[in-house]
């Protein structure tokens, strides 16, 4: 599961039926599949939208 989030994240053109299918063969559901690329693509979605509007991270007190 990482190893594919990894590659959808920083190479998500490279994804391809066979690493859907390494998933299943995991055991994952098509629905836990699902869930995994949607977490991931979410995930990167957010990061760039906030990098592209300058987002500056807040000061939570267990940083920094």
């Amino acid at each position: 599961m990482l190893d594919y989030a990894a590659k959808l994240t920083l190479e998500p053109a490279s994804i391809n039926k066979e690493d859907v299918e390494s998933l299943a063969r995991a055991g994952f559901t098509d629905s836990a599949i699902l869930d995994i690329c949607q977490v991931t693509a979410y995930f990167a979605f957010v990061n760039r939208l906030a990098d592209g509007l300058g987002v500056e991270l807040e000061e939570d007190g267990l940083t920094g």
